[in-house]
């Protein structure tokens, strides 16, 4: 018979944050921050200001009024049960099998396969689709299992991620003189906003409201049952996870700051990175960086299934959540390898719709006494953020 407590050990809290973090980290964390670096320069410390509390605050508030709330749909169901229903709904295939789950392999087989496989590989359509069936093999395998979650990420790949990573971090350091130079345009009027404006397209915000149902069940694995207790571990590994966010966007911002006077010709991260570990570790570098971005996409498409499957199998009882996590397998495999581009042109003005919806929920979460659950103020400020971000993303406003 299972033992049952109200709060995690020490240990355990680290492994949940860990697997968090995990299912955070994907390769758009692994860009954006580099690349922040190499433009803000001089001007780094304000534009990593602006882009932490968007790509770190946010998404660590989502988890934290998700937790709250016990589920998204408990929180958006304060607007209207409908809006509860087709919100999340929209929130879970954006962010699971129509964009970020096929992302994951078609990132990962550019940064990890196409430079070993030859210049022509990314035009090879054996070479991808077999590379994407492997990929969401191997990673429906290990998402068959929600519950072990955190041993099979928390426990194995996020030290070995945090290893390679701080490798890099490392080389820098000891190797290059520090030397940052002045800031892109936009970064030199305002560092802060540009900082917060690439935060945004990490797109962890809308991740966040999806990752709690995974981590309580993680967290029931380990003897935690009442909800209010659930809830309350739930945003500790948020905090956790939060930390570990700054330290590594830190760092591999400090590494884009570092070398954007040697390789001002990078036009994204990724380039910045492969440029810097190159530079640092000649053809091992390359190796290094593969198996960075072969962890995190991974790990990031372990949680996504999970997740997505876990929710469909629950308000879909017709499948199971087996058959549901091989459905979403499927889908990602297709749209990686036959429709990507079109997906992204549908879904990134979507995306604009909701995300600022969601921020908006976040907060109304967090105001105190009635206000907080208020269905009349819900109301009112989820319609105004709606119109609006109808309105920008036609280009009416």
């Amino acid at each position: 018979m299972k033992n049952h407590t109200t709060h995690l050990t020490a240990s355990s809290l680290l492994l949940i944050g860990f697997t968090l973090f995990s299912m955070f980290f994907g390769a758009g964390n692994l860009i954006f921050p580099p690349f922040l670096g190499m433009q803000a320069g001089s001007a780094l410390v304000p534009a990593l200001g602006g882009f932490l509390l968007s790509a770190v605050c946010f998404p660590i508030l989502g988890v934290a009024a998700v937790a709250k709330s016990d589920g998204l749909p408990n929180l958006a169901g304060r607007v209207h049960p409908v809006f509860a229903f087709l919100f999340t709904l929209l929130i879970y295939l954006c962010i699971g099998p129509c964009l970020a789950i096929p992302r994951t392999a078609s990132t990962s087989f550019e940064m990890a396969v196409a430079p070993f496989a030859g210049e022509g590989a990314m035009n090879n359509s054996v070479v991808q689709a077999l590379y994407s069936a492997a990929f969401f093999v191997l990673a429906s395998r290990l998402a068959l299992k929600p519950d072990k979650l955190k041993d099979r990420i928390g426990k194995i790949m996020t030290p070995i991620l945090l290893i390679l990573i701080a490798v890099i971090f490392a080389g820098c350091i000891v190797s290059l003189t520090p030397a940052f130079p002045e800031p892109a345009v936009k970064y030199a009027s305002s560092p802060a906003l540009s900082g917060f404006i690439d935060g945004y397209q990490t797109m962890d915000t809308m991740a966040a409201l999806n990752f709690g149902i995974i981590i309580a069940i993680n967290i029931n694995t380990l003897g935690i049952s009442k909800k209010q207790d659930v809830a309350r571990e739930t945003i500790k590994a948020g905090i956790i996870a939060g930390i570990m966010l700054i330290l590594v966007y830190s760092g591999t911002a400090y590494v884009g700051a570092l070398t954007g006077s040697m390789f001002s010709q990078a036009e994204n991260g990724a380039q910045t990175l492969t440029l810097v570990v190159r530079y640092l570790f000649g053809n091992t570098g390359a190796v290094i960086l593969a198996l960075i971005f072969f962890i995190a996409c991974l790990n990031v498409c372990v949680g996504l299934l999970c997740c997505c499957s876990e929710y469909f199998s629950i308000t879909f009882p017709a499948l199971s959540y087996g058959k549901w996590l091989a459905l979403f397998a499927a889908v990602s495999f297709i749209i990686a390898n036959a429709g990507l581009n079109t997906i992204l042109a549908f879904s990134v003005p979507v995306l604009s719709l909701i995300y600022p919806v969601a921020l908006a929920l976040i907060l109304l979460s967090f105001l105190p006494g009635k206000a907080g659950h208020s269905v009349i103020l819900y109301r009112i400020v989820i319609s105004i953020t709606a119109l609006y971000s109808i309105l920008s993303t036609a280009g009416l406003i």
